[in-house]
């Protein structure tokens, strides 16, 4: 049976823009973070390493020369899916891109900063549940409804789907095991919950897609199968990161730290 799937063709301005927008964030970083040597608290080369590699990881989704998979299958897609909403936010948020910020700007730009992340909304949408359903209902969203075939044809939607990937790929991991600074963040326990309940989801929405059952993806049955497969190992192995980066972090204390006594320290 022919399926005809069809990715919509990015011209040379939708390439450039955003891997020029990724290089002067990564070169930014890196200039805060080089300014941190003269500073005796220093700053970890390894948070420098894993933010840039963030950046790599994206860089690499964004280019169809550097893909493993074949351009406009399913397995491409979930390759960058992989990419874009997984592996690239898990560098970009241990890079601790916030507390770098915080250590950088005069105080009284870190007092602002500090009322941002300690404000209502900000402590509603960083909530490992908000973020879980961000996360894992966009995947249910994008492939048990059209809306994967209509990117599939539509160019602008294609790249506003990936940027959702990332922002709650982001968001996921700065609320499970992000080292910046935040306000009520839940136990460690219950982020190991959350974060079994989103590895559940993955798998049997993996399991979906390779038994076609449910899904609205235009794909062959084959290619549907190895972007399932790919969803399902890759991504284990993404979360495995994500609970090890949490777990190795964990200093159980009599009470939870307050977004202030975070700001203490960076000051």
């Amino acid at each position: 049976m022919h399926v005809e799937h069809i990715h919509p063709d990015p011209g040379v301005l939708e390439v450039v823009l955003p891997l020029g927008i990724l290089v002067v964030v990564g070169l930014g970083y890196l200039v805060l973070a080089l300014r941190q040597g003269r500073d005796p608290r220093r700053w970890k080369r390894w948070r420098t390493t894993s933010f840039l590699a963030g950046i790599g990881l994206l860089i690499a989704a964004l280019m169809p020369q550097l893909a493993l998979f074949p351009s406009g299958s399913f397995t491409g897609h979930m390759y960058q899916h992989l990419l874009i909403g997984m592996y690239a936010p898990l560098g970009l948020a241990l890079g601790a891109p916030v507390t770098l910020v915080l250590r950088s700007v005069p105080h009284r730009q870190g007092r602002i900063i500090g009322r941002v992340l300690a404000s209502t909304p900000m402590v509603l949408i960083a909530h490992p549940v908000t973020a879980l359903g961000l996360n894992l209902g966009g995947l249910v969203l994008l492939y048990l409804t059209p809306l994967y075939a209509a990117t599939t044809h539509n160019s602008a939607l294609h790249h506003v789907v990936h940027l959702h990937f990332l922002a709650a790929g982001y968001l996921f991991v700065y609320s499970i095991a992000g080292p910046d600074p935040a306000a009520h963040r839940p136990s460690v326990p219950f982020r190991l919950v959350i974060l079994g309940v989103a590895i559940a989801g993955h798998a049997v929405l993996a399991q979906l897609l390779y038994a076609g059952a449910f899904v609205h993806v235009p794909a062959t049955a084959a290619d549907l199968r190895a972007g399932a497969d790919l969803m399902y190992y890759a991504g284990d192995i993404a979360e495995l990161l994500l609970a090890f980066a949490m777990v190795s972090t964990w200093r159980p204390r009599s009470k939870v730290s307050t977004l202030r006594a975070t700001q203490s320290k960076l000051s």
